[in-house]
Parts: structure tokens; sequence; C-alpha cells
């Protein structure tokens, strides 16, 4: 079986303050986009070990035998939501440590292919505790994180364009999280924000990262960067999302991200840079 493990943009990112355990109470709107990983996954006959590969332009910077798959599998076994092994081929397609949660992504789509319909809430929780805590934001295509255990499902989709730009900078989550000294207050959202595209949109140029200014402090161009973004015609915003370093502008359509593309490819020769939409 083969399986799309798709990418995330964090739209908006607000960290409301720092719960007992070490993990960080969030409020995020976001989307999957059309950037993913693949994942070949098969059940092994007759053995007791998993066989995992990796492979593909990012995979250097993930372990062969420590990494979300691997941790994902064997708490899985523990909590006895599967007994069975796996040969599973990971192509690493999304840039890690990046702010798209890739590693949590192929995670979900593991654990959403082998338990299917069982997924109940307390597992979720589990696993969100033991492998990552945005595991959540991957149940729906499209949706508003609450806390760190509400997600909502945006029911009506809307279709996004993006200019996305990864520095070839490597951010660690722990590092930025570690860094932050300002939280956020809480923001009651309702149904009405998410009426309309054009609503939303109103309501996210307005929005923010709070984990922005942090890598923009470590690394002065992610700044430069998005100013250059946010100057192009077209563009309603440019933000950074997750913990970094990747940035992007969301475009009023495909033609002018591609225009945007050209442009800050000129300035940014050595970045990777895609236009990506919403899935």
């Amino acid at each position: 079986m083969i399986l799309k493990s798709f990418a995330k943009i964090n739209l908006s990112l607000l960290v409301n303050k720092k719960l007992i355990g070490g993990l960080h109470d969030l409020q995020t709107i976001y989307c999957l986009i059309n950037l993913f990983d693949t994942i070949s996954i098969k059940k092994i006959k007759n053995k007791k070990k998993d066989k995992i590969l990796i492979k593909g332009p990012y995979s250097k910077y993930v372990s062969q035998s420590n990494n979300s798959i691997t941790k994902t599998l064997d708490l899985m076994r523990k909590s006895k939501l599967i007994s069975n092994f796996y040969s599973i081929t990971i192509d690493k397609k999304i840039p890690v440590f990046a702010g798209l949660g890739g590693g949590s992504s192929n995670a979900a789509t593991v654990i959403k292919f082998l338990i299917k319909k069982n997924l109940r809430k307390k597992i979720l929780n589990l696993l969100t505790k033991q492998i990552s805590s945005d595991l959540n934001l991957f149940l729906y295509d499209q949706g508003y994180l609450k806390n760190l255990h509400k997600v909502y499902k945006i029911k009506k989709k809307y279709n996004l364009n993006f200019l996305l730009i990864y520095p070839n900078i490597k951010s660690s989550t722990k590092k930025v999280y570690s860094s932050l000294k300002k939280y956020s207050k809480k923001k009651v959202l309702s149904s009405t924000h998410f009426k309309s595209k054009s609503k939303i949109i109103d309501h996210l140029i307005n929005s923010k990262n709070d984990l922005q200014l942090v890598v923009e402090k470590k690394h002065p161009i992610i700044r430069e960067l998005l100013i250059d973004i946010r100057k192009i015609k077209g563009c309603y915003f440019s933000r950074m999302t997750g913990s970094g370093s990747t940035c992007y502008g969301l475009f009023t359509n495909e033609n002018s991200s591609k225009v945007a593309l050209k442009k800050i490819k000129k300035k940014y020769p050595k970045f990777s840079l895609l236009t990506v939409k919403t899935i």
C-alpha cells in the first residue's frame, strides 16, 4: 500500500502557556498542502522486527533507527493497538526541521492506516504526548486547534495558493520553544471566522506566529525574506510556519504565486522554492 503523507502550514500560531510535562498549549489555524512524502507499508510475516527504510532528498537528516515511525510502532504495540510487524519505506520530500510537520505527518498517516476506524480520542491523546504535540493537526485537511487536545474541522474547504520557501536552515523545535519568553492570551474563535474565504483571510492578515520573532532574532535573513515576499503583488501576507524555518506567502491565485517564485528565486537562488496549494 502506498500512502501520501502531506505537509502542513500554520496559518496562525499562538502559544498560550507552558503545560506540566514540558509541552505548550497552542492555538493554530492550519491547512495541509500538496507537498508530501510517500509511505509504502506492508505486513511482515513470521518476524518480530520492523524493517524501516528512509530515502529521498531529506533522508540524511533522519535517523533510520530512531524516528517518528519507529517510535509510533513501538508505542502502538506497547499500548496493544497493533501486534504485527511491518516493512515501511518513506520517500522524504518534505524538508525536515522546517516547521512543515513531516515527521508528525508520517506518524499520523501510519496510525490512521493501521488503526482505521478505532482511532479513539484517548488513543490519540496518548500518542500525541509520546510522539508529537502536533499529531492532531493531521486529522483534517483544514482545521483549527483550540488547545493542545481539541481540534476542529473547518467544514468548508478553501482553495489557498502559497509560495513556499525553505531557506536551508534547520530549526530545532525544542530550542525555539525554550527561547520563547512571551505568551499570547487565548483568543476565542467562532464558526463565523470560517464562514467565507474573505473572512478567514481578513482574520489571518491580522494574526501572527508567536515563534517567528524568536527565529528571526537568531536568523535575520528570515525577516528579510518575509518582507520581500510581502512586497510582491497579490500577496495577502507572509509568515513563518511552525517553529521554522520555512516561510510562505499566501497569494490571490496560483499565477501570482508563480510570478512571486521567479522574483524571490532571483534574490535567493540557493533557497528551495515551491508553489503549493491546499489539498
